[in-house]
């Protein structure tokens, strides 16, 4: 019963309020994009991509979907249905499963959904790691797509380290 209470609130209270602090996060700061005018120049030619970034680097990735056609590979796991929730408010669609698995039904949405004018950001070192180490599957999937892989990240003038060594980042407390 309590079990139950819990994973409602995660998955139909949390998502909202914790776009709510990511938007604020995201107002607050000062943002400054590097190369993007290769990445616009290719997109108003009608070209799509493969968007990469680290697991780690999550947090602020949905401000990534500058242009509105995106999906984000998400694990079927429990908290791949939290963030693909949270997502939902950013615009952005879930694409669910794991490329490493081969689940053939998300490999397929992964190409369709390409072909079909959509970028597909993908974790290439995925939630179980080894931590900032490029898997060969994104690889793949930009040989058999013929998709431009875009590395895409973020830094923070301010962050405040947890104990367990885990960075926060905190774009809003940066200066400038």
């Amino acid at each position: 019963m309590l079990k139950d209470i819990k994973y409602f609130l995660l998955l139909n209270i949390l998502p909202p309020i914790i776009y709510m602090i990511i938007a604020f996060i995201r107002f607050t700061s000062r943002i400054e994009h590097v190369n993007r005018s290769r990445v616009d120049e290719r997109w108003q030619r009608g070209e799509n991509f493969i968007v990469c970034f680290w697991h780690g680097r999550l947090l602020m990735m949905p401000f990534a979907n500058i242009r509105g056609k995106g999906k984000v590979l998400i694990s079927r796991h429990r908290d791949g249905e939290f963030i693909a929730r949270v997502i939902r408010f950013f615009g952005l669609d879930a694409i669910r499963g794991s490329y490493r698995k081969k689940t053939v039904s998300s490999v397929r949405e992964i190409m369709s959904s390409l072909k079909n004018g959509f970028d597909v950001a993908i974790t290439p070192d995925g939630p179980k790691g080894p931590r900032y180490k490029v898997k060969k599957g994104i690889i793949e999937l930009a040989r058999i797509t013929k998709a431009g892989i875009v590395p895409v990240t973020y830094s923070a003038g301010k962050k405040k380290l947890l104990n367990h060594g885990t960075v926060l980042y905190c774009p809003c407390l940066s200066q400038g």
